[in-house]
């Protein structure tokens, strides 16, 4: 009965239109399309990378080894369980083009055999065939490189002592999504061509990939399993179509769920606003609310009454933005394709549309319910006095739901980005930051009420901090929606500019002009000549470096002893030693004696070893070449990553590793000018070696983090762009007061030029709390983010400080300022005699 009678009062009162909740319905609008939008180009992402896994891997399945070639029962194997083998090989060399200044360049070289690719085309310009652009000696280069070495179609290049012959520039490459990360461009020749060159050479840093195309109807999941019994220590790792972009589909689901989040704090400002709507339309309402309960309405129909209103009307604001955020990429997915290095499938999906529903239904419910059940217990007396209905809390029952409906965001929200961590600390900080910005804007509200009876002769600047101070004023609205789209906007500034610094600034003063890898041990001694004599070399750094994978811990399953951790990813760098390195501190245990030659013992980076759960006395199994090395952990030593110099996460002793293959890797730190002469004495000397230069190494960095900043700073953004909403819906919702404020001061003598000016103090000083306020979240975030996640030392960037104050100042005084015309422009007689 009170449900029929509240949905008919509804009904009635929504044939007025939308008027006063407009503003509602586009800050929904915009939350929930940004929302809807990420979800589904990561989802269409997603469903390209899992439609083409076999295609971005070149083959139905792929078997990798470390440093080493498949051994011959292992290559008999593939053989049996496939239709066809293709193997190919992937180190780094130097491309070397030679003119009057010989010019080089780090590229990824991929060498294939005659069936390479498997699944999918390579494309070509100009557009041959793969086998004619890599007959004989030829060579297929991506343009990055072509261009950077001013190469043409037909031009020579040295790749090691090998003369290779560019026949065409690489378009697209079907296996380029694998997830491994890559210093250079790519250059693709015949594994045949690489005889002679160099650079192939035992304990060289290469990998090799049996790309397998399987018979109809294999179950992967049952192949895996035997060929992980079948070679249960050879180091084999195995990837199949299913997850056939590896890394890259990882990093677009995270990189996916972050902004998804990000988007939430957008839909927290349009949450700002529709409780600033639901209070300013229940304000309009009072009498309409007084009369129904002195007609016996129950306090249950008045809540239910505006309940269905602002549902329905909160409902279309999210439908709106599932149109727009669902249809929006496909419309745009042949664009968004086509600036895509990875497959993708634009095309309508319900789930990322009902994720972004059930975030803006639980927004809406969240910052609603409270003015809502506010207004039912406000008696009739209060009612038709014009009380404010925002006042006192709401029955115990009311806020449990609130409560209710912030955990079921919550738990929604970890749920469906499967990230725990990246979710709670997002929404906490989001939690905190509305925390922080509503104290402040009572705070704020308390000063300037003080402040109001103290000013004396400055009539605009009392004006403006009475009406700041005012509880039915503008100041909740404008700092809790400015200021967090200002915050978000401040923590990312701040963290990109710390890591721009630290990447950029610091790196001259820590970091070494190369790193050189491939260095044969035939090699290491005239290598340590060139450079001993050099006054401009202030230091060389060099090791054995092998490489292995961690299978083992303690006798149980790596992962299924620490968990995924990035240690155990992969393979990682292994060298040995008889003495402890100089300069390397240890934090337990001791080092070996010298020359011992009992079973292998292992000291383990210090930091990894606790986050993995190592002890003094655990035992590691680490497969390097095929063969497993069980060594106890003797010592654990600190190992710095942050100066670019050589560490590695373990250590063996020499015995351990005796008489397997290896090469050696170097770092090299010297002055700018003299960096040209040692690149071509050594490479001229030694071509096989790969020199890394660390400047080229860190701006490709910096360009992916650069990348990720800017789709952040996209989301804040926006964020900031349903706060410039909220404001102009606050601005309109006491525009009635601004018009009764003008025509009393009017009256009363002032200005058009004063009553102006103190409605710009107004915004002005709204805008520089918020802008205040948000710079000090920023920071705070900024330096929790740089030390405890990056650990990395704290700068406050002030160029964005300053960005951010600024930006609060002009957002808020435009806004505020574009509705201060019509109660300029209004007749005192005409607003009074309406008052009255």
């Amino acid at each position: 009965m009170n449900l029929r009678l509240a949905a008919t009062f509804a009904l009635r009162e929504l044939r007025g239109g939308l008027h006063g909740f407009r503003i509602l319905v586009v800050c929904l609008a915009l939350g929930v399309a940004a929302i809807a939008a990420l979800g589904t180009v990561r989802a269409g992402i997603t469903a390209g990378l899992s439609q083409q896994g076999a295609s971005l891997l070149g083959g139905d399945a792929e078997v990798e080894f470390t440093y080493r070639f498949a051994r011959e029962a292992e290559r008999a194997w593939l053989v049996e369980n496939s239709k066809t083998l293709s193997e190919t090989v992937d180190f780094r060399s130097m491309v070397v083009v030679d003119r009057d200044i010989v010019e080089r360049g780090l590229t990824q070289v991929r060498a294939v055999d005659n069936l390479y690719p498997l699944i999918g085309a390579v494309t070509l310009d100009p557009p041959i065939s793969l086998s004619a652009a890599l007959t004989g000696t030829g060579a297929i280069m991506e343009r990055a490189l072509v261009d950077r070495l001013g190469l043409k179609v037909g031009d020579p290049f040295r790749l090691g002592t090998g003369q290779f012959t560019l026949s065409a520039v690489l378009e697209r490459y079907p296996d380029n999504a694998s997830g491994r990360f890559g210093l250079g461009p790519r250059t693709i020749v015949r594994t045949a061509a690489l005889d002679g060159t160099g650079l192939l050479a035992e304990g060289t840093l290469f990998s090799t990939q049996y790309r397998l195309e399987l018979p109809d109807g294999v179950d992967l999941d049952l192949l895996e399993e035997k060929a992980n019994s079948q070679f249960p220590h050879s180091g084999l790792r195995w990837r199949d179509s299913r997850r056939g972009a590896g890394g890259t589909a990882r990093f677009v689901d995270r990189i996916g769920a972050f902004l998804i989040l990000m988007g939430l704090a957008g839909l927290a400002v349009g949450g700002v606003g529709v409780s600033a709507a639901v209070r300013a339309y229940l304000a309009n309402k009072t009498k309409t609310i007084a009369t129904l309960k002195t007609l016996g309405a129950t306090r249950r129909v008045i809540f239910l009454t505006y309940f269905l209103q602002i549902g329905a009307i909160s409902s279309l604001g999210i439908l709106l933005g599932l149109v727009v955020g669902g249809v929006g990429p496909v419309l745009l997915g042949p664009w968004i394709q086509s600036q895509l290095p990875i497959p993708a499938d634009f095309s309508f999906r319900i789930a990322p549309l009902a994720e972004a529903a059930l975030y803006g239904l639980l927004t809406t419910l969240i910052f609603a319910l409270w003015p809502l059940a506010r207004a039912e217990r406000i008696k009739p007396a209060n009612l038709f006095r014009g009380d404010d209905v925002a006042t006192g809390l709401p029955a115990w029952e009311y806020i449990a739901l609130t409560l209710l409906a912030v955990a079921t965001l919550g738990l929604s929200a970890v749920w469906l980005s499967g990230t725990f961590w990246l979710t709670a600390w997002t929404l906490g900080g989001i939690a905190a930051a509305l925390a922080v910005l509503a104290i402040a804007a009572r705070a704020l509200r308390k000063i300037a009420g003080a402040l109001s009876t103290r000013v004396r002769g400055w009539p605009a600047v009392r004006l403006a901090a009475g009406a700041i101070a005012a509880q039915s004023g503008e100041a909740s609205a404008v700092v809790l929606s400015l200021g967090l789209g200002l915050s978000v906007l401040a923590s990312v500034g701040q963290i990109d500019g710390n890591l721009q610094l630290s990447f950029g600034e610091d790196l001259p003063d820590v970091a070494p002009s190369y790193f050189f890898v491939d260095i044969q041990p035939d090699q290491i001694q005239g290598f340590r000549d060139r450079l001993s004599g050099d006054q401009d070399v202030s230091k060389v750094q060099t090791a054995p470096m092998l490489r292995g994978i961690i299978t083992r811990i303690n006798d149980q399953g790596s992962e299924q002893f620490s968990g995924p951790h990035w240690v155990l990813r992969g393979d990682r760098g292994v060298t040995y030693s008889d003495a402890q390195p100089t300069g390397a501190t240890l934090t337990q245990g001791e080092w070996w004696p010298k020359d011992y030659n009992g079973p292998p013992l292992v000291s383990f980076a210090a930091q990894e070893a606790a986050e993995l759960g190592l002890s003094l006395g655990d035992t590691l199994t680490v497969n390097i070449l095929g063969r497993d090395i069980t060594a106890t952990i003797h010592s654990f030593i600190d190992v710095n990553w942050e100066d670019a110099g050589i560490g590695f996460v373990m250590t063996l002793n020499q015995s351990a590793l005796a008489g397997a293959p290896h090469s050696w890797i170097a770092t090299v730190y010297a002055q700018p000018q003299a960096e040209a002469a040692i690149l071509r004495d050594l490479a001229g000397q030694y071509p096989n070696i790969t020199a890394i230069r660390i400047r080229d190494a860190i701006d490709q960095v910096i360009e992916l983090v650069g990348g990720i900043s800017s789709a952040t700073r996209y989301a804040a953004l926006a964020t900031l762009v349903i706060g410039f909403f909220v404001l102009i819906g606050a601005a309109l919702a006491g525009e009635r007061s601004r018009t009764y404020e003008a025509a009393i001061l009017k009256t009363l003598g002032a200005s058009r030029l004063r009553i102006l000016g103190s409605f710009a103090l107004r915004s002005a000083f709204l805008g520089l709390a918020a802008g205040l306020i948000a710079l000090a979240a920023g920071i705070g975030g900024g330096w929790a983010v740089t030390t405890f996640v990056m650990d990395g030392d704290y700068r406050i960037i002030w160029d964005n400080a300053m960005s951010v104050i600024l930006g609060g100042v002009l957002v808020s005084t435009l806004a505020g300022l574009g509705f201060a015309i019509r109660p300029l422009g209004a007749k005192p007689a005409q607003v009074l005699r309406a008052n009255d």
